[in-house]
């Protein structure tokens, strides 16, 4: 009676008198020997708004919003995975046809055990994996299809990847998810394909019998749909009873191509999920939603109560929310419900969702996911990473090499508080959500303190979402240093996880301060920690007019890229040191500081992070080609085509074919005399070109007397297309070279040359 008392008194008057109120139920409360709650109404995970809410009453309501049980586990899953297979790892190809013959998905062996160890040590806790993708090619025994693995050769037809994947998840400790792609383009291709074939509803019983394939579960469903969600279902029941638990049903919204006007019943889809799966959410739905894109680019606020026209919880189809902003308050005040629905910050390790290969397809660096991980989980958000397993069962050792690293680095930073033991409410400290600190307008800060200083450049907070839902609006985090009180950070909203990244700083007092919430905030912990920089690894270029570039990695991803510095968000302030006499740079050596002319030789360099040195890079450079090199009349190729060989660009290609049997040569001359010790080639990387294997060099003065050719000859080169240095046999000065390809790997007609140095 007390609480529908207040949410009477709140439909009228301002937010201004919240705090009145709660002073005289705090007094009230106190008069019956209680504690109060926090709360001024229920909390729900949806709530309608009525037509006399005003402003102040709807963001009121809006801080008793809170997650499910099952939304606040996959909230607390924090980093989980994607994995992408099918028969376009075979064809390497995005979006399958549906045309495509089970055959071509040519899978010889699998090992899940090596998935789920990866994923294990990079601290992920689930797995969803595409049991169905758009091509309609399933993963699994189903009894409902043979477009799938029980058509193809892998195991004699009798191979299961998702019953491999549910048993190597039940060994590791991890959650199982499943992808089950809505579209269908096999059944929609299909001569008697399910999909848009205009059925009508009718009273189907799910699951349909299978001969010779009765259920061990014996729970049915009568369901009034048409004949392509009858076959949804089926699938769904399959999967859901015949896998271990399922607790992540992950429905994309894509569609490569509809028929037949053909829609879903998610409805009805909801209903056996939430019965035969009770610890599921759904993605794509009313309990977790897309974050808006899929290159790990995270909102700065991302707000979980999110406003509705409709209630969810009785809506069939969800639109994407892809908004820069959601959740604020000016978009709350129109809605009709306030509903918790998370948001899942999904990406991939590769360029692209499907594997490809290890020699064009790029992998992100350690760096970037481990800063997607802490803009992610440390923005109320779960981080959802996709690894796709390459034609051999596997994940490749460059995707497991970054997976290793990422979850070292999540070890190493956060397993332990570093403030545990301070002065300040043992709330903050138990490691239980729910048990919290309470603000107010008057008390809305906390102080903790030590006896001696700690050393660290990580703030964690998180809210008691459960009970209290997300409030805060504006915070900041402040220090004792010097003396006096110093603002280290400062954020927007916390929710289940805020993590503040800034530069190291050592002190003995923290003080967490509320600025703006929308109801009473209350704090579950607060958690610092200490991220060890590592120096980034130095990238050593030249221009073609012969300037040095020195930088950091930032790799070489250009898929999807979403526009954050990995790097300065990671390490923060660092710089470069390099040394042009060969000798090993120091934090003394040269301080990079632009551009700078180099004529030929070794340039070694390092970056430098709070004193600590990173790996030595290094790189010969050849002489500078701009104005100085020409290209002779007698050459078999067009001048404009050699000239992406001497443009000190890796990334342009002088290509060639060779005929068989018949020596070719590239040649060409300086305009002024240079005594080189050695030329350098380096070969192109894309597929399907060749390398040259075997070949001769000579040089002249006057192009016409030749010295007596220097031989080379490149083993491995295919395995290992790395650049490769030949040391001329005679010393001297020369203007004239001439290269003769005498033979390439395999007797390759095409061969790329990516760049020709000559080192002095």
């Amino acid at each position: 009676m007390f609480s529908n008392f207040f949410n009477i008194i709140l439909s009228y008057f301002n937010l201004r008198v919240i705090f009145v109120i709660y002073f005289i139920s705090a007094f009230w409360l106190s008069c019956k020997n209680h504690e109060p709650t926090g709360n001024l109404m229920d909390v729900a995970s949806t709530m309608q708004i009525d037509s006399n809410d005003t402003r102040d009453s709807i963001i009121l309501k809006a801080a008793h919003v809170v997650p499910t049980k099952n939304q606040l586990a996959a909230l607390q899953d924090e980093f989980i995975a994607f994995v992408h297979y099918g028969p376009n790892a075979f064809t390497r190809l995005e979006w399958g046809s549906g045309f495509e013959d089970p055959k071509i998905f040519a899978l010889d062996s699998l090992n899940t055990d090596q998935w789920c160890e990866a994923m294990k040590e990079a601290g992920m806790t689930k797995v969803i994996l595409t049991a169905k993708h758009h091509d309609g090619f399933v993963l699994w025994q189903s009894r409902y299809t043979d477009h799938g693995v029980m058509s193809t050769d892998f195991q004699n037809g009798e191979g299961d990847i998702l019953r491999e994947l549910s048993e190597s998840c039940q060994k590791y400790g991890l959650k199982l998810g499943v992808y089950l792609s809505p579209a269908d383009l096999y059944q929609i291709e299909s001569e008697n394909g399910l999909y848009g074939n205009l059925s009508k509803p009718t009273l189907r019983t799910i699951p349909a019998a299978a001969k010779g394939r009765p259920f061990e579960n014996k729970t049915t469903f009568q369901f009034k749909v048409d004949d392509y969600n009858a076959y949804f279902l089926n699938q769904l029941f399959e999967i859901l009873t015949e896998y271990g638990p399922v607790d992540e049903v992950w429905f994309d919204g894509a569609h490569p191509k509809r028929k037949g006007g053909q829609q879903y019943d998610y409805i009805a889809w909801k209903e056996l999920i939430s019965t035969l799966a009770p610890n599921a959410v759904i993605f794509g739905k009313e309990d977790i939603r897309w974050c808006g894109n899929e290159n790990g680019k995270t909102r700065e606020t991302e707000w979980n109560v999110i406003p509705y026209e409709k209630d969810p919880k009785t809506k069939n189809h969800f639109d994407d929310l892809t908004n820069v902003e959601l959740g604020e308050r000016e978009q709350l005040y129109t809605a009709n419900y306030l509903h918790y629905q998370p948001a899942e910050t999904n990406t991939s390790i590769r360029e692209g969702w499907f594997y490809r290969d290890d020699e064009t397809q790029q992998v992100r660096n350690a760096d970037d996911v481990f800063d997607m991980y802490e803009r992610s989980v440390g923005g109320n958000s779960t981080f959802l990473l996709n690894i796709p397993p390459n034609r051999e069962g596997r994940f490749s050792a460059m995707d497991v090499a970054v997976l290793k690293e990422v979850g070292e680095r999540i070890k190493s930073t956060y397993s332990k508080n570093l403030i545990e033991d301070w002065q300040g409410p043992k709330e903050l400290y138990d490691n239980d959500l729910e048990t919290f600190v309470l603000l107010d307008s008057i008390n809305n800060s906390i102080e903790i303190k030590s006896d001696k200083p700690v050393k660290f450049n990580r703030i964690v907070l998180q809210e008691d979402i459960k009970n209290h839902g997300e409030r805060v609006e504006k915070f900041k985090v402040l220090a004792w240093i010097g003396g006096e009180w110093k603002e280290i950070a400062k954020s927007t909203n916390i929710g289940y996880k805020r993590i503040l990244r800034f530069p190291e700083i050592k002190t003995d007092k923290l003080k967490f301060q509320v600025d703006q919430y929308r109801y009473l905030p209350a704090i579950a912990t607060i958690e610092a920690h200490y991220y060890a920089p590592r120096p980034p690894v130095v990238t050593i270029d030249r221009t073609n007019d012969g300037f040095v570039v020195l930088d950091v990695d930032r790799g070489n991803f250009k898929w999807k890229p979403h526009g954050e510095n990995s790097l300065g968000n990671l390490s923060g302030d660092y710089e470069i040191r390099y040394t042009t006499d060969g000798s090993m740079p120091t934090r003394d050596s040269q301080l990079f500081e632009g551009v700078f002319s180099f004529r030929s030789g070794e340039i070694k360099a390092v970056s430098v992070v709070g004193g600590k040195i990173g790996q030595v890079s290094s790189k010969v450079i050849g002489i500078p080609k701009i104005g100085l090199f020409q290209f002779d009349s007698r050459n078999d190729f067009r001048k404009e085509h050699m000239l992406l060989a001497f443009d000190d660009s890796l990334e342009t290609v002088f290509y060639f074919h060779k005929e068989e049997k018949k020596p070719l040569s590239m040649s060409f001359n300086l305009l002024e005399p240079i005594n080189a010790k050695s030329f350098i080639y380096y070969p192109s990387l894309e597929a399907n070109v060749g390398f040259i294997s075997k070949g001769k060099i000579s040089t002249s003065m006057d192009g016409k007397n030749w010295s007596e050719p220097t031989m080379f000859e490149f083993g491995n080169i295919q395995n290992d297309p790395s650049a490769r240095s030949v040391d001329f046999t005679k010393s001297g000065a020369f203007r004239y070279v001439k290269i003769t390809i005498l033979e390439t790997v395999g007797n390759s007609a095409r061969i790329g040359v990516a760049e020709i140095d000559l080192i002095e």
